[in-house]
């Protein structure tokens, strides 16, 4: 019959590091945890604190002012059925946090002249912060580059160009585009149509 005898000094003092180990792990792991619902909610009140929170009649004054920028105080407060003074409280609060950024006129490029219109995909070389930098540095000085959008994955970049007609297009293409910093290949094709432009923001999305 085997004889189970108590631990000596060693043995006791060996599970006892342990014991003190594994509890120190132990609040490791919950201070490590602690911290990390400490970052997030941060994150979160952080998000949250920036999102400038809006009631019904400040997106019936965002819906009027998208259809027509020029509307006076006097005639949104008219059509959102408000008293000028609130009104006006209420659109210089949208202003002052950015959510309206500005206004501006709509311009019709046909009626310019600027009949052509391309989307060109854009595929850098490398992919570090200094090439990065000096294409959109570049793309930015490009007055027929309506709207440019860094993307994800491969191609890096997709352009919107209007202009002319196609042969302004092309020297457009061979001597400006092409010659972009760190462009690697370029692949464009021609608006048919445009289905949906200049849609206001919804404020429900």
């Amino acid at each position: 019959m085997a004889c189970r005898c108590p631990p000596g000094p060693s043995g006791l003092r060996a599970r006892a590091e342990v014991e003190t180990s594994k509890n120190f792990r132990a609040n490791e792991i919950l201070s490590l945890t602690f911290w990390v619902k400490i970052l997030n909610f941060c994150l979160i009140f952080s998000f949250e604190d920036k999102i400038f929170h809006m009631d019904r009649i400040d997106c019936k004054i965002l819906a009027e002012l998208q259809a027509d920028g020029r509307l006076s105080v006097t005639e949104l407060a008219d059509r959102i059925g408000l008293s000028v003074s609130p009104c006006h409280r209420r659109v210089r609060a949208l202003e002052q946090s950015g959510v309206i950024s500005g206004y501006h006129a709509h311009l019709d490029p046909t009626n310019l002249g600027l009949n052509f219109s391309a989307l060109v995909f854009v595929t850098l070389r490398e992919g570090d912060r200094h090439s990065v930098e000096a294409f959109e540095n570049a793309v930015v000085a490009v007055p027929q580059v309506m709207q440019a959008q860094r993307l994800f994955g491969d191609p890096d970049y997709l352009l919107h160009v209007i202009t002319r007609d196609l042969p302004t297009f092309q020297q457009l293409y061979d001597e400006r585009l092409s010659a972009l910093p760190s462009v690697q290949r370029l692949t464009s094709t021609l608006v048919m149509k445009n289905v949906v432009q200049n849609r206001p923001v919804s404020t429900m999305a």
